[in-house]
């Protein structure tokens, strides 16, 4: 048998980009030499082997054929006449469609070092549109590699079109969607994702609630960029400079969604927008199967984000309300992340991307002196149930009412 590392390890070192995990293709073997090797089969659509040792994966060299719709609509062929060549045209990019063997040597048919180069995003053959989730593979190359300065080649954008015209995008599997934009949304331009599938129009097949956005206008004197959808995407900018975590940038990327379905006889302001985007949100959770920790912290700044704006001058009463509806005080990391969200917010306008977050510095120092609160007084008291409860939130509103009077 030959053994050929391929796919990303292959074109990421090219790239000089870092990479953690290694992929193998096996040519002309059969599953009971590999078994016999002490690997150990996964997978139940064709033959994976995990290594005994790296528990790396490696794949048999197979064809495939389409015979349904989806990405899961295909018959394998993993016969062991079938050659590298043959199994690398049928990868979605030339760039993904690399090998090396284990001297080193590079085997590339389709010119993926050149594309490399080049920078560009090419699909490897006309076989590309048998998969619907490539569209949203490419998306997420795109988003990964936008600061190296890569762009899709036209014609792939023009087959990615013709995908999210066919009707195929809808027999995705919800577990798919998510898996690729959870990816897209840890990538350095997490917004190129969302560019990408508008371009191709497979955004208002996949996430209609955010292509509404675009084209809908907010007041000039709040929002001088005025368009909502590249508000979202300036804010998703400023989440992706303050941080890592996907669910933050999650929750930025459809804070605002209630802003797609306002009254027209309103605009372009959008009161109520906050509550009338919670709904929307759930629905993409609920579609999507998205993580409870992604959706508790989307519907929090959808609904609180306004309040957190004007922070230093709510009540008291409210100020509290927004504490305990984020879990602060189960998980005081929730406030850092719910902050970051809303300061993402605040800056994703045209003009205000270096502004401070004067806001959201203060709430986070109220808090901070709330936590300091004592509840074992309150306890030696003789206080439980509800008048403890009563009774700490009565201090915890003096707490926060001593810091508005200091201005």
């Amino acid at each position: 048998m030959d053994l050929y590392l391929v796919g990303g390890a292959v074109r990421d070192k090219l790239l000089n980009y870092p990479f953690n995990e290694r992929d193998w293709v096996v040519v002309g073997a059969k599953p009971k030499e590999l078994l016999e090797q002490g690997f150990q089969q996964v997978g139940s659509d064709f033959p994976v082997f995990l290594h005994p040792d790296t528990k790396e994966e490696y794949a048999l060299a197979r064809t495939e054929r389409k015979s349904g719709v989806g990405y899961k609509g295909f018959q394998f062929d993993t016969d062991i006449g079938v050659t590298l060549e043959q199994d690398l045209s049928r990868r979605d990019l030339t760039i993904n469609a690399i090998a090396e063997d284990l001297e080193g040597n590079l085997i590339d048919p389709y010119n993926g070092q050149q594309d490399i180069a080049d920078k560009v995003l090419r699909h490897v053959s006309a076989a590309f549109s048998e998969d619907p989730l490539r569209v949203l593979r490419v998306a997420r190359f795109a988003a990964r590699y936008q600061h190296l300065g890569f762009s899709i080649a036209e014609e792939t954008m023009t087959l990615m079109s013709q995908i999210s015209s066919s009707g195929e995008l809808q027999h995705l599997t919800p577990e798919r969607v998510w898996v690729e934009t959870e990816k897209a949304l840890g990538e350095q331009s997490p917004r190129t994702y969302i560019e990408v599938l508008r371009q191709c129009h497979a955004l208002k097949i996949l996430f209609p609630e955010l292509d509404r956005l675009f084209g809908v206008a907010q007041r000039a004197d709040y929002h001088p960029e005025i368009d909502t959808g590249v508000h979202v995407l300036m804010s998703l900018d400023q989440a992706t400079e303050l941080d890592n975590d996907t669910a933050t940038r999650f929750a930025v990327l459809v804070h605002d969604l209630g802003k797609g379905i306002t009254p027209k006889d309103i605009l372009p302001k959008h009161t109520g927008h906050e509550e009338r985007g919670v709904q929307l949100v759930n629905d993409i959770c609920d579609r999507f199967k998205v993580p409870n920790r992604y959706r508790e912290l989307a519907v929090c700044v959808s609904r609180y984000h306004l309040l957190c704006h004007k922070a230093p001058t709510l009540r008291p009463k409210t100020i509290l309300k927004i504490l305990k509806g984020i879990g602060a005080f189960r998980q005081p990391e929730k406030l850092a992340q719910f902050i970051r969200c809303c300061e993402s917010d605040a800056r994703g306008r045209l003009g205000f991307e270096t502004t401070t977050y004067e806001s959201g510095i203060w709430l986070s120092q109220v808090f901070n002196a709330i936590q300091k609160i004592d509840n074992q007084i309150f306890i030696e008291q003789g206080l439980n149930g509800k008048a403890l409860g009563d009774a700490i939130d009565r201090e915890r509103q003096k707490i926060i009412s001593d810091f508005k009077q200091q201005g």
